[in-house]
């Protein structure tokens, strides 16, 4: 039996990587913080291996006799502490790699983003050619980006997923559902630029070809293939939990220069809680990044399993 160890297994990507896994008979160990993220992989069928990203050592005994190893763990968000973005994303990363080194894993494969080349212009049909941006203003997009040169460097592979996407979202449409219940949803400049999007079956797919025929040292976007309309989008995943968006919009430039004025209000004062918009989901939320995925295609044999259409109606019908 052919054996992977995930960190991150107790998320939204890590916890169908290892049900997709254990469903085409590999074993699967997952490292595990707390009892909780013990208790999700054990569900998924994965041995739970307690630790985490901070100790190498504990990684490299989960790791042994691992054919691959997904790294799935990150520190999420748009907002936050400098040293918990280090210490999650690239400091852990390394640890992930000294631990797979130790057990002589063959091959080590990222859950990348996009979010690794984002620095704040619109990105439009981009490829794996656009540079990483461990410059960019936005902690996530930096810290992202350090951790993947971290991984080409060693010789691992890096799958990168655009606006992940799916049943069982723990992360975004959570929040995006939260501000359209609350009354606080607003367009920026209309929201019809277009995005590139991934399904959750898609990003699974993208990695389990990433470990299979990725060569090493190599990164690869993976998307639903067609680029959508941002607001046409969020209103269709929006209605899947019967919500409907307020028809409000902000200007661009009104929105942008909030993003930077609370970004360094929240950055220079002790002020409560967390700026209402950030640089990142300004990014997000009115800028197009669209994707091409040619090189997946090519080189992992990549295609989008899961249609948008059967997405949304798996999500509907849950």
């Amino acid at each position: 039996m052919r054996t992977a160890f995930v960190t991150g297994g107790s998320g939204f990507i890590g916890g169908a990587l290892i049900r997709r896994l254990v469903r085409e008979g590999w074993g699967v160990r997952a490292l595990a913080r707390s009892d909780e993220a013990a208790g999700k992989v054990t569900a998924d069928g994965a041995e739970a291996v307690r630790g985490d990203l901070s100790d190498a050592a504990t990684m490299a005994v989960g790791a042994r006799d691992a054919e691959v190893a997904f790294h799935a763990a990150a520190t999420l968000g748009d907002w936050g502490r400098r040293a918990d973005f280090v210490a999650g994303n690239v400091t852990g990363t390394a640890n992930v790699i000294e631990a797979t080194r130790r057990a002589g894993v063959r091959r080590l494969v990222h859950v990348g983003t996009e979010a690794a080349v984002l620095a704040g212009d619109p990105m439009y049909m981009i490829d794996e050619r656009q540079p990483l941006r461990p410059d960019s203003p936005a902690l996530y997009s930096a810290t992202k980006a350090q951790a993947e040169a971290l991984v080409l460097a060693a010789g691992g592979v890096s799958v990168r997923p655009r606006f992940v996407w799916g049943k069982g979202d723990t992360t975004l449409l959570p929040q995006l559902s939260a501000m359209v219940r609350s009354g606080q949803w607003a367009w920026i400049g209309g929201g019809r630029h277009r995005t590139s999007t991934t399904h959750l079956d898609n990003t699974v797919e993208g990695l389990i070809l990433g470990a299979e025929r990725g060569t090493p040292g190599s990164a690869y976007f993976v998307t639903d293939g067609t680029p959508v309309v941002f607001r046409d989008f969020i209103t269709k995943l929006l209605a899947t939990q019967g919500l409907t968006p307020q028809d409000r919009s902000i200007p661009r430039p009104v929105a942008h220069a909030l993003a930077v004025a609370g970004e360094t209000a929240w950055g220079a004062l002790p002020l409560p809680g967390r700026p209402p918009l950030t640089r990142f989901a300004y990014w997000v939320s009115a800028l197009e990044t669209t994707i091409d995925i040619s090189r997946a295609r090519a080189e992992l044999g990549y295609a989008p399993v899961t249609t948008i259409d059967e997405g949304l109606a798996e999500m509907r019908e849950s």
